[in-house]
């Protein structure tokens, strides 16, 4: 019997995502999730705000137990999944983060763009250049509500996107910036980010780690191992130098 075309695969990427002939997508990972909280072990809240109503971006916004009230460093946080699976209600995205913003006092803005492939190119860079535009004010507005004093005088870390959509967009430029670097089959494109960056223009510090002997994101899926602790703590450091 000759399948329907709601039953027909194409492309279909094994153990990933599925995508229908009729445009249906069944996920077959990354779709568990987990609610904001304040959470036991660590005391960071989160809290979800919704960035644009009429695209339904939004974001999870995370806020340490102990501000410093003289500066509060904002990290805006893209997860991972390849723009396809997994959200930022993931629970391997959320354990992560609570563990970075208790280890290093900041806030994170974790995004939760719109991925693919219901939307294509480009609209996760549209979504994620949206909350480097909005980002501040949310913040502001949760703190506030949870009552962290001194996030007014907050400063995003600074970042660049660089992609051919973008160019060489930049925000804060001055403030620092860390990329983190796993042994897998991506180092070589993120030395190659490294280098980009560097030559971008861009005036800000660019620091490049890698945990030798280690898969692609390690410190997600074995985040108590040694090399991810030390990950972790490298950084909160890094973060922190731009607090002085």
């Amino acid at each position: 019997m000759a399948s329907t075309p709601a039953e027909e695969i194409v492309p279909d990427f094994p153990s990933f995502i599925r995508v229908y002939k009729d445009g249906r997508v069944e996920r077959l990972k990354g779709t568990d999730i987990v609610p904001p909280s304040t959470n036991p072990d660590t005391g960071v809240q989160s809290k979800d705000v919704v960035i644009n109503p009429e695209t339904g971006l939004s974001a999870r916004l995370y806020i340490p137990n102990k501000p410093d009230h003289n500066k509060l460093p904002i990290l805006l946080y893209f997860h991972g999944g390849g723009f396809a699976i997994e959200t930022a209600f993931s629970p391997t995205y959320h354990n992560y983060l609570n563990s970075l913003v208790a280890e290093a006092n900041v806030v994170v803005i974790s995004v939760d763009y719109r991925r693919a492939p219901e939307h294509p190119f480009p609209v996760v860079y549209d979504d994620s250049w949206t909350v480097v535009n909005a980002g501040g004010n949310k913040v502001h507005n949760m703190g506030m509500r949870v009552g962290s004093e001194g996030l007014d005088r907050a400063k995003l870390v600074g970042m660049v996107l660089i992609h051919p959509y973008f160019g060489s967009k930049t925000f804060e430029p001055g403030l620092q910036e860390g990329v983190g670097m796993c042994k897998d089959l991506m180092t070589d494109r993120d030395w190659y980010y490294k280098e980009v960056l560097e030559k971008s223009g861009w005036r800000g510090v660019v620091e490049a780690v890698e945990a030798k002997r280690e898969d692609h994101v390690f410190h997600l899926f074995n985040p108590t191992c040694d090399n991810a602790l030390a990950m972790l703590k490298q950084v909160a450091s890094f973060m922190n130098e731009s607090k002085a």
